[in-house]
């Protein structure tokens, strides 16, 4: 009997390894229809799952309802499972090199518990080669087996997007890849239990290790062409939404908007595949300048709001700036590599006293990773910087604004959302 038939049947495990924003959704999801372990190494986190909470805020408590599904810390519980996905996060460093510590921390966990015939499906973004490169050995030196002869290795990439309820874990076609025809055969029908679209089986591991990262770096390169030519456009007086939008109405014109880039897939991804590539004796170019401009839009932010506040004859040592909105992108809680906090650094900089507020950010996790905290809304600010599309935000208006800002104060609108609404206030976007 395949592996695929006994977890079908109940008489064999999956476990999934890691439980944030891409582990837990897709352990509940399995939950509904199989059995699973899900472990994370936070025992407070684990604490609050056990309950029905989504530590990420992402899901209530009836995505928790009627799941078969035994949440834990401790790594022999994972005994019992026979099929390990493994989805840790895959951060840079400062240097922004890839941080495999997570991964190989994971990896080092499974190696204890893994038998003869056991899976091993990773979830994480990382570079192509890197699974069976550097994952695979650590699976091996830890369980004493052998690979593909005891026991199968398989790539299947997250394509989860914070904050969206629509494209979920079971709506998105499903790129999975196994060291062997058996093993990705296997793997497939195990994901198509829970995946109404199906799967693409990919030809190979590498090759959809390959296809998850290019998807981000794409990206990445797109928005930065159109912060550059923002940046070009700020110069001549143009308003690059409305550049956009006229461009726009050819059919084959790609819909980019500019804006900051962040969190953990875009913002990172990208120097993954560039590390791969120096390794091999390749400088990307284009990748590269694409991630200059991204990660340079903050201090862009921060510097054109202080020349405005200058230009209006007030004494930027003594203004008071608000930025509205700290983390990564709108209507989630998620501040991991938010480049607000590059905007709040800038500011800062030159010697601004900067306060900041945010629906959705938790002020004593702000105060951990960027040194600042939340504040309550004031008025008398000589500059309102909109860094986050938060929903909460879409219902203000001129009258507000009017009413948080000093005399001659400015109104900076990153995503250029309150375009054309304002016909008082010094306005500004990208």
């Amino acid at each position: 009997m395949s592996i695929y038939q006994q977890i079908l049947k109940k008489e064999a495990t999956v476990a999934v390894i890691g439980l944030g924003y891409v582990g837990l959704p897709i352990a509940l999801a399995f939950a509904k229809k199989i059995k699973v372990i899900g472990f994370d190494i936070n025992e407070a986190r684990v604490t609050m799952m056990k309950k029905g909470i989504d530590p990420s805020n992402e899901l209530t408590k009836k995505d928790f309802a009627n799941s078969d599904i035994t949440f834990t810390h401790k790594v022999e519980d994972l005994r019992k499972a026979n099929f390990f996905i493994v989805a840790v996060p895959t951060p840079i460093d400062e240097h922004n090199l890839p941080d495999l510590k997570p991964l190989i921390g994971a990896s080092t966990t499974v190696g204890k518990v893994l038998k003869k015939g056991d899976y091993v499906v990773y979830e994480s973004t990382v570079y192509p080669g890197c699974t069976e490169e550097d994952c695979i050995p650590v699976l091996e030196n830890g369980s004493k087996l052998k690979f593909v002869k005891d026991f199968k290795v398989g790539y299947s990439p997250e394509r989860i997007n914070p904050g969206d309820k629509e494209h979920t874990i079971t709506k998105i076609l499903k790129i999975v890849s196994g060291c062997d025809d058996e093993s990705l055969d296997n793997i497939a029908k195990v994901y198509e239990i829970i995946v109404e679209p199906g799967t693409h089986r990919a030809s190979s591991i590498k090759v959809a290790e390959a296809a998850k990262i290019i998807e981000n770096t794409q990206r990445d390169v797109n928005i930065a062409l159109m912060n550059e030519l923002s940046i070009i456009f700020n110069k001549m007086n143009i308003n690059t939404y409305d550049v956009l939008a006229a461009a726009g109405t050819k059919w084959n014109f790609l819909k980019f908007s500019p804006g900051l880039v962040g969190g953990h897939c875009i913002g990172v991804d990208p120097y993954y595949l560039t590390h791969k590539a120096e390794s091999l004796g390749y400088h990307a170019r284009v990748i590269n300048s694409g991630r200059y401009v991204n990660d340079s839009m903050g201090f862009y932010v921060a510097k054109t709001c202080v020349k405005k506040i200058i230009a209006a004859g007030k004494n930027i040592s003594k203004s008071k700036i608000l930025v509205m909105g700290a983390t990564f992108k709108e209507d989630v809680s998620d501040i991991r590599n938010s480049k607000v906090a590059d905007i709040v650094k800038e500011l800062k900089s030159f010697g601004v006293k900067v306060e900041i507020v945010d629906p959705h950010a938790d002020s004593a996790e702000l105060k951990h990773e960027y040194g600042f905290g939340l504040n309550k809304l004031a008025k008398g600010y000589d500059g309102v910087i909109v860094a986050v599309n938060h929903k909460e935000y879409k219902s203000l208006d001129e009258k507000f604004f009017r009413s948080v800002l000093s005399k001659k104060g400015i109104l900076v609108d990153v995503k250029g959302m309150f375009k054309n609404k304002m016909k008082d206030i010094t306005y500004w976007s990208l």
